[in-house]
């Protein structure tokens, strides 16, 4: 062994010995600065990038399971009437398109869920509504049904986080103007037949005074 031998390993020890402490500490604060969020924050909007969706699903839980199912006796579809501080919405839900969705909508409804309950988001394409807890982080978690079916001007979707798969079973929204992007990414169970003009005129905090149902021919 050359008398260079012994410093130079150790000098090659000392520039190991600082990566690995500047690579641990690397390592600590992205772990500390990009927590989870919560299962109730996945739910707060609706996304108008599918690119932050994607990002947000590597966050987002996995694999849920549906909460309801399809009912003995469902008829093919259904009119509500959501009654508004600023008037009456009318729906018209298809439970072809839906079903469960449907089923969980009738449901809460029936129930008087909604009574009393605001519109948290208003903006000017869609105003979503439902949350128990009134700021877009309440309601639990449901089975996101898919379809066919293009989100235009009046249509009824499901609020959900950055996983595709799972939606909120409390908030919906009404869109305002025609949302191609939603398409096949949201939960789209029914369309306005009578009250676009209050859908316009809705703001935040207005309330939901109830939700009748009628069944159709």
């Amino acid at each position: 062994m050359n008398k260079w031998s012994v410093p130079l390993l150790l000098i090659i020890f000392a520039i190991f010995g600082a990566v690995l402490l500047l690579t641990q500490g690397k390592s600590d604060k992205n772990a500390a600065g990009s927590p989870l969020p919560s299962d109730a924050a996945t739910f707060q909007a609706i996304s108008l990038s599918p690119i932050q969706e994607q990002q947000q699903g590597a966050n987002a839980q996995q694999g849920a399971q549906p909460t309801v199912g399809v009912g003995e006796g469902m008829k093919a579809s259904y009119s509500a009437i959501i009654k508004t501080s600023k008037g009456n919405i009318t729906v018209n839900l298809t439970t072809a398109t839906a079903p469960n969705t449907i089923k969980n909508f009738l449901d809460k409804t029936k129930s008087g869920f909604y009574k009393n309950l605001t519109f948290h988001r208003v903006e000017d394409w869609v105003i979503q509504g439902g949350d128990p807890k009134g700021d877009g982080s309440g309601g639990g978690q449901m089975q996101t049904e898919l379809n066919n079916v293009p989100f235009v001007r009046g249509s009824l979707g499901v609020a959900r986080g950055g996983n595709i798969n799972i939606s909120n079973d409390a908030q919906f929204f009404i869109t305002k103007t025609d949302a191609s992007w939603l398409n096949q990414q949201y939960t789209n169970f029914g369309v306005v037949t009578d009250g676009l003009d209050v859908v316009d005129k809705m703001a935040i905090g207005d309330k939901i005074l109830g939700i009748t149902i009628q069944d159709t021919k």
